[in-house]
């Protein structure tokens, strides 16, 4: 296995996950955050993963600006933050990106590995569909509640096949399993049409998704919101098939005690991840001719009580 550079941006619950797993194996792995005292931190008490997935791991290295990184010259960046700091963090990678450098987009979302595509070029494009449920307990504990085995990487460019099955291998020894697949696109439209779905309903209505799911008029809308989706999907080229809801409802079954992260958002009365869930739906239905009325119903519901606290 070759030695790689690594650096995980974005230590939320996800990223300081990943983290630990590379940690564990790859001590010099670089974790970059947005607080300077983060990292002393973490250098002090290192991360603790519990649950369905378990790690103890100390820190050597954290910085907290991207333009920090280039002194490091990593080779493969994981990128673990919400969705709404893409762009800006893209832009902040311009300035150490190097030929040969890989970026992988562990988000939510639809569409996040097409922006590294095309600020960076396709061969430096990967994403990643991660399939755990974890919470951050304190900046430096993480509770995993599930890990529905294994997760997913992919490439946007067949040159990086043989890469992206080292780098798969190199998580999977960590203890992350870990599968490439050739069409990633697919994996990512299977987990995130029941989160472009559950997300917009969830935090409009403060429910988990269980009760989402339970609560027959809630149900009728993430009905619809199935179906409008499952036809975008279809005409962008992925037909998951009729028995893709009783497969969807049995995942969502191990993690429909929990809240989507969208709820905590707005409670929280901040940015949520809208622009890569619902609207991307409803960009792609439209870049399609398909009416998605539900979704867009949902989404704009979103966009104004996210403006009732952020256009102000």
């Amino acid at each position: 296995m070759p030695e790689y550079r690594m650096a995980v941006i974005g230590p939320g619950a996800t990223g300081t996950v990943l983290a630990a797993a590379l940690l564990s194996k790859y001590p010099e792995t670089m974790l970059v955050g947005r607080k300077p005292d983060l990292g002393n931190t973490l250098k002090q008490k290192g991360i603790t993963v519990s649950g369905e997935i378990s790690y103890r791991v100390s820190i050597k290295n954290y910085v907290h600006q991207i333009p920090a990184l280039k002194k490091f010259s990593p080779t493969i960046i994981f990128i673990c933050t919400k969705t709404f700091h893409l762009a800006s963090l893209l832009k902040d990678l311009k300035n150490i990106f190097e030929p040969g450098m890989k970026i992988f987009s562990t988000q939510n979302g639809l569409g996040t590995e097409d922006l590294i595509a095309d600020t960076f070029g396709t061969e430096a494009a990967f994403r990643m569909s991660l399939n755990y449920g974890v919470a951050l307990k304190d900046s430096t504990q993480v509770q995993a509640a599930f890990f529905n085995r294994p997760n997913h990487l992919g490439c946007l460019s067949p040159k990086n096949r043989e890469f992206g099955k080292q780098v798969a291998e190199l998580l999977s020894g960590c203890g992350l399993d870990t599968q490439f697949v050739d069409d990633i696109k697919l994996f990512v439209w299977k987990k995130m049409i029941m989160k472009c779905t559950l997300a917009s309903i969830g935090a409009v209505t403060d429910r988990t998704i269980k009760e989402s799911l339970e609560f027959p008029p809630t149900r009728e809308i993430a009905d619809a919101c199935f179906t409008e989706a499952l036809a975008v999907a279809k005409a962008m080229g992925y037909d998951l098939g009729e028995d893709y809801l009783i497969q969807a409802l049995g995942y969502l079954e191990k993690v429909g005690v929990h809240k989507d992260s969208m709820c905590y958002d707005i409670q929280n009365k901040t940015p949520t991840e809208i622009d890569f869930l619902g609207a991307k739906i409803i960009d792609y239905a439209r870049a399609k001719g398909i009416s998605v009325p539900i979704y867009t119903t949902m989404t704009n519901l979103i966009k104004a009580m996210e403006d009732s606290y952020l256009g102000k």
